[in-house]
């Protein structure tokens, strides 16, 4: 199958403040490996050939907005997994986790800058 994404850049008004959130919660997502990129926290997946990867770099001007960034676990255990992983970093969390509907279950939460963020497990039912 072919890759859906390459990378993640997102951007955050302190990146000292967002540092330990995104060192803790992105190996439980799968980015693993991490990069000496200047001026980014940057960790790829572990892959074998050209890995995606999550970027994070400041931006004193950045707002945080309602777009959301949604990542897939593979079973409701891992979305409680990561949500207890995501609380421990000091996400805020805005609800969950839980069954939002038949198949899918899932955690809504903000890293300390604002971004949004979701953990989710679904089945087609």
């Amino acid at each position: 199958m072919r890759r859906l994404y390459d990378h993640i850049d997102l951007r955050v008004t302190n990146l000292a403040e967002a540092t330990l959130f995104y060192e803790t919660l992105l190996p439980a997502l799968g980015f693993s490996r991490r990069m000496n990129v200047p001026g980014w926290l940057q960790y790829e997946a572990a892959d074998h050939g050209v890995a995606a990867f999550f970027g994070v770099t400041e931006s004193e001007r950045h707002v945080p907005n309602e777009n959301r960034i949604a990542f897939w676990a593979a079973s409701v255990e891992d979305v409680d997994a990561i949500a207890d992983i995501a609380d421990l970093a000091g996400a805020q969390n805005i609800e969950g986790p839980m069954a939002y509907a038949p198949g899918y279950y899932a955690m809504f939460f903000e890293d300390p800058c604002g971004n949004r963020f979701e953990v989710c497990h679904r089945v087609q039912l």
